[in-house]
């Protein structure tokens, strides 16, 4: 009331100051908010003075005045607003399925959205994880692992299925060369068992003539 009694004083001759404009007059705050966003521990922006008790508020000038006035209920911080995120829920289930992501919604090439780079690392890491879990468990040993190991960085094999069907031909193949070499070895000493009958044959042959003799 004492700034308004001394604007009037004060605006004598002045005929745009009338009552309907000291009534709407409103005291500057921006001191008192910002004292108070200070002592609570906010922004600006999150204080509410109290709009019928301005005048009271404009007289604190101290920290000390304010943190009362704070109590007194006069100056009260404003809640957080929420955000929804179901909206954008819904947005990452349907991009997950495929929506939203056609020709219109892409801003970078293919290599940018995603890059090769990350396409070959996973890759590999899977590549070699299998391997080393079979080499773990006995399924291939250490030389076949050290063959597949660099065939997969050689990029020998586009995907895990790839890699376990070579892993199970080269296994098929292991065997039937190890079954063919053992037929082969056991051929092989039957013709060198059966030579070492036919010449102990033929030298029982000959001691016998010669016996005769």
């Amino acid at each position: 009331m004492k700034i308004w009694s001394r604007m009037r004083k004060e605006s004598r001759g002045y005929w745009w100051l009338t009552d309907d404009f000291f009534l709407n007059y409103r005291v500057n705050l921006r001191t008192q908010k910002r004292l108070a966003s200070a002592v609570i521990g906010c922004g600006k922006r999150k204080i509410w003075l109290d709009p019928n008790e301005q005048s009271e508020i404009s007289n604190a000038n101290s920290r000390q005045t304010i943190r009362k006035l704070i109590s007194d209920g006069l100056i009260i911080r404003k809640p957080v607003t929420q955000h929804s995120r179901s909206r954008a829920r819904e947005l990452n289930l349907a991009r997950r399925e495929g929506r939203h992501r056609g020709y219109g919604k892409r801003k970078g090439t293919a290599d940018a959205r995603m890059p090769s780079q990350v396409l070959w690392m996973r890759r590999l890491r899977v590549l070699r994880r299998l391997l080393v879990k079979y080499r773990a468990s006995g399924k291939i040993d250490k030389h076949l692992y050290h063959e597949l190991y660099h065939s997969s960085k050689g990029n020998a094999f586009k995907h895990k299925r790839a890699l376990v069907e070579h892993i199970h031909r080269a296994k098929a193949e292991k065997a039937r060369e190890t079954a063919l070499q053992e037929e082969m070895d056991a051929k092989r000493a039957k013709n060198k068992a059966a030579r070492e009958r036919k010449q102990e044959r033929a030298v029982a042959k000959r001691n016998a003539l010669l016996a005769e003799e």
